[in-house]
């Protein structure tokens, strides 16, 4: 055998069930493939679909978002190092956006209203990276 051989569970943390029957109304593989599966030589030409992340982490919920942060770092598409807060529709699971974080969340957010406008805070921190408490504000709908 050639190479290694490298187990890789996903994180399938972003799911909902169906309260009144247990189904599981919707899941998804929550965060972008990390970077030593994107590169690993031994997959170079594969294309990988979204796979997740490992881990664990908090999410928090919106009237209408389920809201969670990538649990590790990772490149964005525009070469960052960095880790995404995703939100998901929750009626559907589809992505509702993304926003850049300089590292990945190490604490469940919190929302709270001020003056109308509704904000989330979440806590990031990684290696060489300080725990820092980032807020957002949700765009009004």
């Amino acid at each position: 055998m050639i190479g290694s051989t490298q187990t890789f569970r996903p994180s399938l943390l972003d799911r909902t069930n169906e309260l009144t029957n247990g189904t599981i109304a919707w899941q998804i593989a929550h965060g972008e493939t990390p970077d030593a599966i994107k590169n690993h030589p031994l997959l170079k030409g594969m294309k990988i679909p979204r796979t997740g992340q490992t881990g664990m982490v908090g999410p928090t919920c919106t009237k209408t978002l389920l809201i969670c942060g990538d649990t590790g770092f990772s490149t964005t598409p525009d070469g960052r190092r960095g880790a995404m807060l995703r939100a998901y529709d929750k009626a559907t699971g589809k992505d509702a956006g993304a926003v850049y974080m300089p590292a990945p969340q190490s604490g469940s957010p919190m929302t709270y209203m001020l003056n109308g406008q509704q904000y989330l805070v979440v806590a990031i921190s990684g290696p060489n990276y300080p725990g820092e408490l980032i807020a957002y504000r949700l765009p009004a709908n």
